[in-house]
């Protein structure tokens, strides 16, 4: 790895990659990546160039600092040891944490808003594949993913095999299934129809579609949780001191469920941007690892990489027999594990002391494989 690019621990670089062009034909110039990293500098052996590197990827909403939004995961005696390994995660282009995206500056002035192209999971993953070659980095000993994460780490195994030791492919599936598409298009559709998106073209307007934006998460967030859980933490309470059993309807009257859910888009109306999120669930709408590989099956058996999934039993975005088909179809299967938990999607967010084994079951066998046992 040249030294020279690595951040400091637990911090980022915005690296320059050049001109992309998108497997749909499309051009990006002047593309960059932030790329964060997390490593123990304290232990000088080995230096922490010469240390494995672990490929993270980012969920939709996710960034590259990996720490935080998977907490316990990531550091000196986690199961992502940052004294053992060097551990990567790049911001995902398309996004709006440091890498090129809707919200970037255009070459030719202004913002790129609706100009920039939509892209697929491979062009996040080939532009990937150009960072770590800017970073000299020729072969990764895993790439770890959950959500779209996992669908980049899938096609990590499938389009560069001579680049990827193993991969952990977390709470995804071969491609999106139509159920997908809807739930996700209608996010876009809802986005769409704030009177403030003008187009995808709102960045010098000074406001954007937030209110889009938080309806869309409302969605979403039905579909990261588990149902059970959600009707056990708040059945049909009313929000405390409103009354949604009175003679008319109000909005200003709730359920304890819908002040919830209004938490949840305000926390992400605050920090993501809406074009952005335009963009990347479109990119999840098009994830299909058969396209253009005589099917899914076929592309997945032809599969060289030691691959791992996972999976969590009331998952209702990504449903656990979506892991079962990738089990049973990968060419290269080294095992599957089961996140058992309420909590639905999020289960490998928050189900640390399931989650944290299977992350050392996984580099355990990755670490045996490297070795040539």
């Amino acid at each position: 790895m040249n030294p020279s690019l690595l951040p400091p621990p637990g911090g980022h670089l915005d690296i320059p990659i050049g001109d992309v062009v998108t497997e749909a034909g499309a051009s990006i110039p002047g593309t960059r990546l932030r790329l964060h990293a997390f490593y123990d500098a304290t232990c000088p052996e080995p230096a922490a160039t010469d240390r494995p590197v672990l490929l993270v990827e980012h969920a939709l909403t996710g960034d590259g600092d990996v720490a935080q939004w998977w907490p316990g995961m990531v550091g000196p005696g986690c199961p992502l040891d940052t004294n053992r390994y060097l551990v990567l995660c790049a911001n995902v282009i398309g996004g709006c944490s440091g890498s090129t995206g809707p919200g970037s500056l255009h070459p030719d002035g202004g913002y790129w808003g609706s100009r920039f192209p939509g892209i697929s999971i491979r062009d996040q993953v080939s532009v990937e594949k150009r960072l770590l070659d800017v970073l000299e980095i020729p072969r990764v000993h895993a790439v770890i993913g959950a959500s779209m994460g996992g669908a980049r780490a899938l096609e990590w195994a499938l389009m560069y095999p001579g680049s990827v030791n193993a991969a952990l492919v977390i709470a995804v599936s071969a491609r999106a299934s139509a159920w997908q598409i809807g739930i996700q298009s209608s996010q876009i559709r809802v986005i769409e129809a704030d009177q403030a998106w003008h187009g995808g073209d709102y960045y010098e307007a000074g406001m954007g579609p937030v209110w889009g934006l938080g309806q869309a998460r409302r969605i979403a967030h039905l579909t990261y949780r588990g149902e059970l859980e959600v009707d056990e933490r708040f059945g049909t309470d009313p929000q405390q001191g409103e009354d949604p059993y009175g003679p008319y309807r109000r909005p200003d009257q709730r359920f304890a469920v819908e002040s919830y859910l209004d938490r949840q888009a305000q926390k992400l109306q605050s920090r993501f941007d809406a074009g952005s999120y335009v963009t990347l669930t479109d990119a999840l709408n098009r994830h299909d690892v058969g396209r253009g590989r005589g099917g899914m099956n076929a592309a997945l058996g032809r599969c060289e990489v030691p691959t791992m999934v996972v999976g969590v039993d009331t998952d209702i975005l990504y449903p656990f027999h979506q892991q079962e088909h990738l089990s049973r179809n990968l060419g290269n299967f080294i095992g599957l594990s089961k996140i058992t938990s309420p909590t639905g999607h999020d289960g490998f967010l928050i189900e640390g002391r399931q989650m944290g084994p299977i992350l050392t079951k996984f580099l355990v066998k990755a670490d045996l494989l490297a070795a040539g046992e």
